[in-house]
């Protein structure tokens, strides 16, 4: 039985021979490359800088770092998604908020957010779940009214957009992982995008231990978080053929979503009008209503050589370090309810015409 993965990296030809040329040329540490790179995303992105660092992890962690944030501070964001948001907050020393989240997008409700604001409050920090970007308009103009930063969280969102304007470009400093299963890889490796000077010329000195590259003029306290040549060279190579493999993600969701339209307790993905989604995940929930329990559909789902994965399987304020910041069952229901409900099935640009019908087939057999 042929086996369909949730996630693989598209290595081509063209991306061998990036690596293999900077391989041979022994220049294997941050250089040209990596400036390179950098220029090549900020333009992608519409910014006018672009910062590239050793994860999206970092990514993170130079954003709150260089904005300043740090003990006593608050920064508000959502308890459904993978851990690096809130581990990055409290490495510089802040809290983090928890608000609720939008039972269609998956992403932080606005609506909720205000009433999390105190005085202490210094960022919202968004995540563009599984590919469609953060409630852009309002969130904005809370950030205004309230004289807050906004950190954008885009590690699986790279090319999607609101309206015109890219991820990354929608708040004031963007995050972006390339991880081997994102939307286009380096092996490992982030982005930073921000339109602050200020931000872009205190990233280049925090992830480089506290000195621009090529010096030894210490100017403060940093830590490593360069990219090198290596990481760059596939990044570049990569970045090429983003746009048309979103479009291949796009397309295999819109197949999908058409034929799997009205199956009871069966929900499809939201992509609101002006979003577009890119697709890093194609995540449907299964409610009470469905003829078969999720848990019951995956193993189904995996005797039938299609991976299923839950992305995310526990809210976050409920993991035992977490909760003791003084969070409970109940917290946020709407995040509690939909990990027990939500369930990703592959959709990624490998995925054949036939592949994606069998998936269609499956998903239908089992549960109309």
């Amino acid at each position: 039985m042929k086996y369909i993965p949730i996630a693989k990296p598209i290595i081509e030809k063209e991306d061998i021979a990036s690596v293999v040329s900077v391989l041979k040329s022994g220049n294997l540490a941050s250089g040209q490359l990596v400036a390179s790179f950098e220029k090549a995303f900020a333009s992608y992105c519409g910014t006018k800088y672009a910062v590239s660092v050793s994860s999206g992890t970092t990514a993170l962690h130079l954003a709150l770092w260089s904005l300043g944030i740090g003990k006593g501070d608050e920064v508000i964001t959502t308890p459904f998604t993978y851990i690096a948001s809130v581990n990055a907050i409290h490495m510089v020393g802040a809290t983090s908020i928890f608000c609720d989240i939008d039972a269609d997008t998956f992403n932080l409700n606005p609506k909720k957010i205000e009433e999390k604001i105190t005085k202490r409050t210094k960022a919202i920090l968004v995540v563009d779940l599984f590919g469609l970007p953060y409630f852009v308009p309002e969130i904005t103009e809370l950030a205004k009214k309230y004289n807050l930063h906004i950190i954008e969280d885009a590690a699986q969102a790279h090319g999607a957009s609101w309206k015109k304007t890219k991820t990354g470009n929608l708040g004031g400093v963007g995050c972006f992982s390339l991880y081997p299963t994102k939307n286009m890889v380096a092996g490992g490796g982030g982005v930073l995008t921000t339109n602050s000077k200020t931000v872009y010329e205190k990233c280049l000195l925090l992830r480089n231990n506290g000195h621009l590259h090529g010096s030894y003029n210490y100017q403060a306290f940093g830590l490593n978080y360069e990219m090198n040549e290596i990481a760059a060279a596939l990044a570049l190579a990569q970045l090429k053929k983003l746009d048309s493999r979103n479009a291949k993600r796009i397309l295999h969701a819109q197949t999908l979503a058409k034929t799997l339209n009205g199956i009871k307790g069966f929900i499809l993905p939201s992509s609101p009008l002006g979003y577009t989604h890119v697709y890093h995940q194609f995540t449907v929930r299964i409610t009470k209503n469905a003829k078969l329990t999720r848990d019951t559909f995956m193993k189904k789902m995996q005797s039938n050589g299609i991976d299923c994965r839950v992305y995310y399987p526990k809210s976050l304020h409920l993991y035992p370090h977490i909760a003791a910041l003084g969070y409970k069952k109940g917290d946020f229901p709407i995040a509690e309810s939909i990990t027990q409900e939500i369930v990703s099935v592959p959709i990624h640009p490998l995925v054949t015409d036939s592949e994606l019908t069998y998936i269609s087939t499956t998903i239908t057999q089992l549960l109309s």
